[in-house]
């Protein structure tokens, strides 16, 4: 521990209150590792303020003292972004006391969340009032607002709402010198230069602390439709999701899902069986709702997959017949990367490109990636009606534990210099955190120099989450 840091923590424990500074190697253990378990940090304390106003005490203090910080919402992300340097330089900051809903205001949809706020948790609070916060992933469970927000997370919805930028209306944020930008009043118009909230949105920790959010809230789902399709390749998948949007402007949820990545999750997930009862080298996962009285969106479904068998792009399908198989299907899809993660080593993408390219990329990506690597099993599953593709290469068979480390650098460039060329991005919705950092250099050098001209500005000593995003 550094005498800065020592002297910033003595100041703290009385600013913080009981609670406020935790200095147990046990405590501090969990979140000095990402959820992945391939970045491992280190830090003499987990400081964790209750209000935006301790916040405040924490940066000013930092500030002073040149103590870095890196900020801390669920751990839950997959680029190593808020995982601590490994040498100890910098404290972790937990916003996970900050909880609160502070206000919803149903009639203008609108609620205003602390970013300790669990995903899921918000989710609750909108129902009781009749409304939905739309935003929805896997991670719900430990998932937090400031989190979602600093990565501008997407999700399974997006294909309907779009990413966290779309649901954020305002922000409240410690800037590096202490003071406080708050924008959660969501105004319509607001013309005082470039929007410093969406700025924020995406800037994993590097520019401020969230400390709350204003989100947008939409009418609670009156009656859902799930279904399960079999088809016989993506292009067929994303002429189905085109001729279903042509049709309704109800579908909100589109994920296909190939046949190695289903059959990895009924291997390791329990409890999970195949929707159909045939294998089918690709499908798809589709959600249809309504938010009031109308057409049964089961009854749309139904006549929208035979208008697919008619057209030769659905092989066999099946429509949820209760709540608790709706929930079944999705169960296949949330399961994905638990499930991956216990097939053994994988170099995974978050990647994007545009959304009529998508079926080419995942047939003619995967064979490339294949060729170059012999061996390996490349398939990409998620929202192709967005364009974005978790794109996976998994280790040959026998391959040892190091495979990652010797193997997967190697992998991912050629994976993004494909998406690169295809005129993608290498991250659609997981941030870039110190897992791509080099790589979106390499890449984007005009975009890194912008995000380092903005770094420099609004945090000259570098304080905010150092090794993220930018050098």
């Amino acid at each position: 521990m550094t005498a800065a840091q020592q002297q910033l923590i003595e100041r703290l424990r009385g600013e913080l209150g009981p609670g406020g500074v935790i200095d147990d190697p046990a405590d501090i253990a969990p979140w000095l590792t990402d959820w992945r378990g391939r970045y491992h940090g280190a830090s003499p304390v987990l400081l964790a303020p209750g209000s935006t106003a301790e916040v405040q005490a924490v940066v000013r203090g930092a500030a002073a003292l040149g103590v870095p910080l890196v900020p801390q919402g669920g751990n839950s992300g997959m680029v190593g972004g808020a995982t601590p340097p490994a040498d100890g330089s910098a404290l972790l900051v937990s916003l996970r006391r900050l909880n609160r809903v502070r206000a919803i205001d149903r009639s203008a949809r609108l609620m205003v969340a602390e970013a300790g706020c669990i995903l899921q948790n918000v989710h609750e609070a909108a129902l009781e009032q009749g409304l939905r916060f739309p935003l929805t992933l896997g991670g719900k469970g430990s998932a937090t607002i400031g989190g979602l927000v600093s990565t501008n997370a997407g999700g399974t919805q997006v294909l309907k709402f779009g990413t966290m930028r779309s649901l954020v209306l305002g922000i409240e944020a410690v800037l590096p010198d202490g003071t406080l930008h708050d924008g959660l009043t969501p105004l319509k118009k607001d013309n005082r230069g470039p929007s410093f909230d969406q700025l924020l949105c995406g800037a994993e920790g590097t520019l401020g602390i969230v400390t709350a959010a204003t989100l947008r809230l939409y009418p609670a789902v009156a009656e859902r439709a799930v279904a399960w399709i079999g088809v016989a390749d993506p292009f067929r998948a994303l002429e189905l999701l085109r001729m279903m949007q042509v049709r309704t402007d109800r579908v909100e949820g589109f994920e296909i899902v190939p046949a190695d990545t289903l059959g990895h999750v009924l291997e390791h997930i329990p409890g999970t069986r195949a929707p159909l009862a045939a294998a089918h080298r690709w499908n798809v996962l589709v959600e249809a709702t309504v938010d009031g009285p109308g057409d049964s969106p089961a009854a749309l479904l139904e006549a929208l997959l035979g208008e697919g068998l008619e057209r030769g792009l659905v092989e066999d399908a099946v429509l949820a017949g209760s709540e608790a198989q709706a929930e079944a299907f999705w169960k296949l899809r949330d399961s994905i990367s638990e499930a991956e993660r216990a097939t053994g080593p994988a170099a995974q993408h978050d990647i994007s490109v545009p959304v009529d390219d998508m079926p080419r990329f995942l047939v003619e990506g995967a064979a490339e990636v294949e060729r170059a690597f012999p061996g390996v099993e490349a398939s990409g599953f998620g929202h192709l009606g967005d364009g974005n593709i978790h794109f996976h290469v998994r280790a040959a068979a026998r391959q040892g534990p190091d495979w990652y480390e010797r193997e997967a650098p190697a992998v991912s460039r050629l994976v993004h210099d494909l998406v690169t060329a295809a005129g993608g991005s290498i991250s659609a919705e997981h941030g870039i955190g110190q897992m791509k950092r080099d790589e979106l250099a390499r890449l984007s050098p005009g975009r890194v120099a912008a995000l380092r001209a903005l770094k420099a500005g609004l945090d000259p000593q570098g304080l905010f989450n150092p090794g993220k995003l930018v050098r």
